[in-house]
């Protein structure tokens, strides 16, 4: 009878683990791809994730992956990359995390991390990355779940702190930052300072001070006619050199091309 209590003979227990094993992948080839349990995270409220292939190809996403980059339809997300979906310099992070994964470096990626929308509101997310395999046991693709953290956990010390430091940076971005003084605002020595970011975002608060002014240059770029040098003191920069190099290093082209290139897309 189905679903019914079994009580295996002693010495048993591994050969009817490795037997329901084989009739579980035998069972799984059978269900329909749009039928796969990645669709029951269309029913949790606040929760995204996706799958890539070795290429970084979406392959599977929620809806409320689509909603967050403004899809309705699978259609308008699948075969994409970041690069196509998420600003240069994020891409280029989500890269880099999947270099890692895909390498077998590490068996999971967890951190918090900042999204933000169109309108360039944010949001703290919990995220969560893996690597998938095939049936070889070859490493195949990556999947992640991306989590909106929920109030009581906006305020864990680590966030507190973390948000503090980030509320000053995009605020004063534009001008002088001197990240000791934003240590002390935080209640935080520099050193725990450094510590908390780089838990939080993989990454330093220089880092997260330089990619704010780029993201802030991007938009200068796509949305005026200032000339590269007005933009990068609008932005922070000392001069239009290092503004330059930097904006290269994490968006991979000068700001004379970035502009042009989003231009002809338009």
């Amino acid at each position: 009878m189905p679903n019914t209590p079994r009580d295996p003979k002693p010495g048993s227990r591994g050969k009817r683990v490795e037997s329901v094993a084989r009739e579980r992948d035998e069972w799984l080839s059978k269900v329909h791809p749009g039928s796969h349990f990645h669709s029951l995270f269309d029913h949790l409220p606040g929760v995204c994730f996706y799958c890539k292939d070795r290429d970084g190809r979406f392959m599977l996403v929620s809806q409320s992956f689509l909603q967050h980059h403004q899809r309705r339809h699978e259609s308008e997300l699948l075969g994409l990359t970041d690069f196509d979906v998420a600003p240069q310099q994020m891409a280029s992070g989500y890269l880099r995390d999947d270099a890692v994964l895909l390498a077998g470096e590490v068996g999971c990626i967890e951190r918090v991390e900042l999204w933000f929308d169109k309108q360039g509101s944010p949001d703290w997310v919990f995220v969560t990355k893996i690597p998938l395999k095939d049936s070889r046991g070859r490493i195949c693709g990556t999947a992640g779940v991306v989590r909106v953290a929920a109030d009581h956990e906006m305020q864990l010390p680590m966030i507190q702190s973390v948000a503090r430091a980030v509320e000053i940076i995009r605020r004063d971005f534009a001008g002088p930052v001197m990240l000791a003084e934003v240590a002390g605002k935080c209640g935080l020595s520099m050193r725990h300072f450094q510590r908390r970011f780089q838990q939080a975002f993989g990454f330093s608060p220089q880092e997260f001070l330089m990619k704010t002014r780029v993201a802030a240059a991007m938009k200068q770029l796509e949305e005026t006619n200032l000339s590269a040098s007005e933009i990068a003191i609008r932005c922070g920069f000392v001069d239009g050199s290092s503004f330059s190099e930097q904006f290269g290093q994490r968006v991979g082209q000068s700001p004379t091309a970035y502009r042009e290139m989003r231009r002809s897309d338009g």
